[in-house]
């Protein structure tokens, strides 16, 4: 073991001390602190390979004592035992001038090995010393340039939009988990209709919540994440709608009934709505004015041969995304504000007609026909011919989503494949179970 480490020594002169290691089975570095642990590392090299160990400069009151073979073996197991059963030197304040010395067999396989493969070790490790230099030279040469700064902000932003789309498709899987199927036995008792109907409220409720913290996520990786407002929006609408018709289909006295809780859900989901549309809009016009300049990552990507990741879209298809996604949004806006002047009219509050009016002002911008616009004016709870219940027929309402999402402006192309599924989602199953109870 002393001859072990004054030849490391002589190797690392510049060392004051060192603590030489082995790898163990489960790749974990071990410091060898005796001669039965140097024998331990030995026996774990596999026949016909050699023993590889590992050096590194350690403080000197730390370097482990080299303990004396020919001193008693009792007495080495009374001051070498550790709790665990292994051996290690506690020894560090016992006097040192006793040395032990390492196997010659071992010194003369390494010459052997060294001779019969034919590699001088000492210029390996200059020429590795002298590469890493070279290696950290250049690269510190090249990082500290401003063209390293152009695609230090290029990955920046593109990481950061990976954390927050990563974000964006776990509160997806929330709320499609939110959709999941009720499955009621024909003839079902009423009792037994309304235990599921409540489990299968409180696991929505559950997962809406899930979507909405992760969502949050995704706007906190990204500040400018137009798409998770817009997706936040979206579960607080949904949230509130469940929670509204869990209430009408149990038959809730909307006296007493805590309404302030949806009203706020609403509340929240149109600020989120209206700054994921300001963001979209900045962007889209930011875009428009610069057009008719070279595209920086472009220019970024090209110059270090990735052309293949270059994103080429003509302005006609760019405009057309435009369309689309304004359409959208607009949409998804309009039905916000009529489910929630249904609400309001059912709570008796005056500002029902007002939300009806503005609802019906974004359906119009999102291209709806006035046929749809028609159908969703009839069935609103505070025309004379709806039905009662939840305030108007469903069937009839989900088809009038169903052909505004169909719109032909949808079908010439899709604003964007990370809205999709926001903007295609269907209405729930339970909603359609609560109209029935």
């Amino acid at each position: 073991m002393a001859q072990l480490r004054e030849a490391v020594r002589g190797k690392f002169p510049g060392l004051k001390a060192v603590l030489v290691k082995y790898k163990d089975r489960e790749g974990d570095l071990v410091t060898i602190t005796n001669q039965d642990e140097l024998k331990w590392a030995e026996d774990l090299t596999e026949p016909g390979s050699s023993l590889r160990l590992y050096v590194t400069e350690a403080d000197p009151e730390h370097e482990p004592y080299v303990e004396d073979t020919s001193s008693n073996p009792l007495d080495r197991n009374t001051h070498n035992a550790s709790d665990n059963g292994s051996i290690r030197s506690n020894r560090q304040d016992e006097d040192r001038s006793t040395v032990t010395y390492i196997d010659d067999w071992i010194v003369q396989f390494a010459r052997l090995f060294k001779n019969h493969v034919g590699v001088s070790s000492d210029e390996y490790l200059d020429l590795h010393e002298v590469s890493m230099k070279l290696y950290t030279d250049a690269i510190e040469d090249t990082i500290t340039t401003d063209e390293a700064q152009e695609v230090f902000q290029l990955a920046e932003g593109n990481f950061q939009e990976m954390a927050a789309l990563a974000f964006f498709h776990w509160g997806n899987v929330h709320m499609s988990r939110a959709r999941k199927r009720l499955l009621l036995p024909e003839d079902s008792p009423k009792e037994l209709v309304l235990e599921k109907v409540k489990e299968a409220y409180e696991w929505a409720k559950e997962e809406y919540k899930k979507a909405g913290k992760t969502y949050e996520e995704a706007v906190r990786a990204k500040p400018d994440f137009f798409e998770g407002f817009l997706a936040l929006a979206h579960q607080q609408f949904e949230q509130a709608k469940l929670s509204w018709y869990y209430a009408i289909g149990t038959n809730a006295d909307l006296d007493t009934w805590p309404s302030s809780e949806v009203l706020e859900l609403f509340n929240r989901a149109e600020d989120n709505v209206e700054k994921g549309t300001e963001m979209w809009e900045e962007m889209e016009e930011q875009r428009l004015k610069n057009r008719s300049k070279p595209n920086l990552e472009n220019a970024v990507l090209e110059k270090m041969g990735m052309e293949e990741y270059i994103k080429d879209v003509s302005t006609d298809d760019a405009a057309e995304r435009a369309s689309n996604m304004r359409s959208q949004i607009n949409i998804l806006w309009g039905m916000l504000l009529y489910e929630r002047s249904v609400v309001e009219f059912k709570l008796g509050l005056p500002a029902w007609e007002d939300c009806l009016m503005a609802a019906i002002e974004k359906f119009k911008l999102g291209g709806a026909s006035a046929t749809n616009i028609a159908v969703l004016v009839k069935n609103h709870c505070a025309n004379e011919t709806a039905q009662d219940g939840l305030g108007f027929n469903v069937d009839e309402i989900v088809q009038a989503w169903n052909e505004m999402y169909d719109i032909k402006r949808w079908l010439r192309g899709a604003p964007s494949f990370r809205l999709e599924p926001l903007f295609r989602r269907r209405t729930p199953q339970l909603h359609m179970a609560l109209e029935h109870i």
